[in-house]
């Protein structure tokens, strides 16, 4: 397994990167204040191709590999892990399940959209009884003589308030246990279709989160997505891809803690020098260093086993668990050199550890990833 970068690698982090530091740098905390999505952001982040980046140009992608798809997460998420968030969402969730198990019909109406930018997606599994246990799914979906009629709530949906096509999770047999949840495709405008409630969240505030009602939602057979009853397996598949993007996210938020941290202690001068002489914060900074390191080797190993099509359920959980952890010591560390200055909004550590918590619990928190990693070993012949 050789991962030096190719050029073509080497160019598409540099092109990423310099967007990221003109376009959205300047306006990061401005959109963390107002806890408000960019949406003037999604023509160039289009432009990039950062909005269909692992479809195939069949369908208005990019057509890039599951490497590339961390070099662009990673970069995005080392000025705004919010913004990262967001296009890891609309990538890695709601898109790649149209792709992974629509038809080609379903394809070109929804799927093309999404990944040209023209569209935002949004991905509804989590319910507000069913989160870690998302096989508890209490939204149903019952058949009626113009498709499928859908009454429930999902909860914690990222673009939730303003995405143009979703993806949902729906109960169509409560006897079959987990075979027994379908996928459906609901357009934005589609009456009982309520966007509902924006969480007013901890961090990432720039990547909208919040509730969807479905009120006798009734959407027509072609928008189920998938085979009848295999909406949640085929979710359980998404979700092993969507973990190696926010173990990219983590990696990316890491790199950009690590950074700022590093340029602090280069700049800040206390005892008549600057704090990066003393021991202490120099091997604060090592450790850093190479935990982010180790996170992002482990993240590309997933990443290329995706490339080979290969499974990656056990390496997928095995990147976001120890990425999203280092994410979050080296954010700690980073407040902790900066001291006082960690504490306020003037400096990029406050916002990167307000950030990080989400990475531990976001498609599967850190207490999940163990329970996939240690069946994987369990289970195994």
């Amino acid at each position: 397994m050789d991962l030096r970068p190719t050029e073509d690698q080497r160019l598409l982090r540099q092109t990423v990167r310099e967007f990221a530091e003109t376009e959205m740098a300047p306006h990061v905390m401005t959109w963390d204040e107002a806890q408000r999505f960019p949406a003037e952001l999604l023509p160039g982040l289009a432009g990039l191709g950062l909005l269909g980046i692992q479809f195939p140009e069949r369908w208005g992608g990019a057509g890039m590999g599951a490497i590339d798809y961390c070099i662009c997460i990673e970069e995005l998420a080392r000025v705004d892990p919010a913004v990262a968030l967001s296009v890891a969402a609309h990538n890695g969730l709601a898109a790649a399940h149209i792709h992974a198990f629509g038809t080609d019909a379903q394809r070109e109406r929804y799927l093309t959209p999404l990944a040209e930018g023209r569209h935002l997606g949004a991905w509804g599994l989590t319910e507000p009884q069913a989160g870690s246990d998302a096989g508890a799914t209490r939204t149903r979906a019952e058949p009626v003589s113009e498709g499928w009629r859908l009454n429930g709530t999902k909860t914690f949906t990222t673009h939730g308030s303003v995405a143009d096509t979703y993806v949902v999770m729906a109960l169509t047999d409560s006897d079959a246990g987990y075979h027994g949840i379908s996928a459906f495709i609901i357009e934005r405008g589609t009456p009982g279709l309520e966007p509902g409630r924006k969480e007013n969240k901890l961090g990432m505030c720039a990547s909208d989160t919040a509730e969807v009602a479905l009120v006798d939602c009734v959407v027509p057979a072609a928008q189920r997505l998938g085979a009848l009853g295999e909406g949640f397996i085929d979710a359980l598949r998404v979700l092993d891809a969507g973990r190696i993007g926010i173990a990219a996210l983590s990696v990316g938020l890491a790199q950009g803690a690590f950074e700022a941290a590093r340029r602090h202690a280069l700049s800040r001068e206390q005892f008549g020098q600057p704090i990066a002489s003393f021991q202490t914060t120099q091997f604060k900074l090592a450790d850093m260093a190479t935990r982010t390191e180790a996170s992002r080797a482990l993240t590309y190993r997933a990443a290329y086993l995706r490339d080979q099509d290969r499974p990656t359920t056990r390496e997928s959980a095995m990147a976001k668990l120890f990425s999203s952890e280092t994410a979050f010591y080296v954010a700690q560390e980073g407040v902790q050199i900066h001291g006082g200055y960690g504490f306020v909004k003037d400096y990029p550590a406050e916002k990167f550890f307000r950030d990080v918590k989400l990475t531990t619990i976001g498609e599967g928190t850190s207490e999940i990833q163990r329970l996939v990693i240690a069946r994987q070993y369990l289970e195994a012949d």
